[in-house]
């Protein structure tokens, strides 16, 4: 068993980097949040989420610094503007706190999964219990709200089958007859729906107030993507004569003054692209309709490419910090002759 002085791995190292990274840029966004909210219980989530996640940075923090790791600067005060008009109203605070939670549980596990030191461990393994704690009390309070709508209700199943031919894969065929939807699938596609609601919402405030005209077109093509991939799961759902209900999300105010730095927003804009192509990724795998599954790797394949212009831009505007790297021994072996 490794001791608390013993070395961190390179996945170890990178883990920490990531997730710090984005715990710092949480931090900021949270603290505006924080300033602007006006509902009690939404203050309150916000306040034990910026609490939460501020202890654990400061663990990351004083790790990166006892192991002789330069510790990143991230997000800074310097990123968020408290003083900027409210920009977002209805409920968007705790949708986008939501949001960022379903993202760090994935980013837990696969930190967990790469982790082997025991301080490592207890990091990720808190920021876990933490933020399924956060994500079940957003949810709650969103549902009470009426801002967060359920997926679609089906018909309880009261007998188990097996798939007796290979045609419940089909779907492409435009003049065949295509199988109803199975509850997974209409789980994906409810899933797509609701977080693109949230991302639409978050481009339109975005690109309204950033200063950077090359950062406020890329925030304006995410809007226009974000509205591609709801149009897209809404048909699918319409011609199975599937009834929904359109989250009401949110609303963006008038206001054109930014609360975050180009560099927080582009980063933010990147953490959810990263994000969407995971999520793409699981509704291609567990999908079994081939029509979803097409639909699913296109929409990847057009986030993939809007993820590399962003990060393309952030490299240009000397945004990207960069990441903990290994040594380059061809460059060590060559500076050496």
């Amino acid at each position: 068993m490794l001791d608390d002085k013993s070395p961190l791995s390179a996945s170890e190292i990178g883990m920490l980097w990531l997730t710090y990274m984005e715990k710092t840029m949480i931090l900021r966004i949270t603290e505006y949040f924080l300033e602007k909210a006006d509902d009690k219980e939404a203050r309150n989530l916000l306040g034990i989420c910026w609490q939460e996640v501020s202890f654990y940075t400061e663990l990351m923090k004083n790790l990166f610094e006892q192991q002789g790791i330069a510790v990143p600067i991230g997000f800074t005060k310097q990123d968020v503007n408290l003083d900027a008009p409210k920009l977002y109203d209805n409920g968007f605070d705790i949708m986008l706190l939501r949001v960022f939670k379903e993202m760090s549980m994935g980013l837990y596990t696969i930190s967990m999964n790469m982790a082997y030191h025991v301080d490592v461990m207890t990091i990720f393994e808190g920021l876990n219990v933490v933020t399924l704690k956060i994500y079940k009390l957003a949810t709650l309070y969103l549902l009470r709200k009426g801002i967060l709508t359920l997926p679609p209700k089906v018909t309880m199943p009261k007998t188990t089958e097996f798939i007796k031919s290979k045609e419940y894969l089909e779907g492409l065929n435009p003049f065949s007859q295509k199988r109803s939807f199975n509850d997974i699938e209409l789980g994906i596609l409810h899933h797509g729906i609701e977080s693109n609601n949230v991302g639409l919402q978050l481009m339109t405030g975005f690109a309204q107030c950033a200063l950077d005209r090359e950062v406020k077109q890329y925030c304006v093509k995410g809007m226009e993507l974000a509205k591609k991939q709801i149009q897209t799961f809404e048909e699918m759902l319409i011609k199975a004569n599937v009834h929904f209900s359109a989250t009401s999300g949110s609303t963006v105010t008038t206001s054109t003054v930014s609360p975050f730095s180009d560099k927080l927003m582009m980063h933010c804009t990147t953490f959810l692209n990263g994000f969407a192509i995971v999520g793409m990724s699981f509704g291609t795998f567990f999908s079994l309709r081939r029509d979803l599954i097409m639909q699913s790797t296109l929409i990847a394949k057009d986030v993939f490419f809007y993820g590399e212009e962003g990060i393309n831009i952030m490299i240009k505007k000397g945004w990207f910090e960069e990441p903990p790297q290994m040594e380059d021994r061809t460059q060590i072996i060559t500076n050496n002759q």
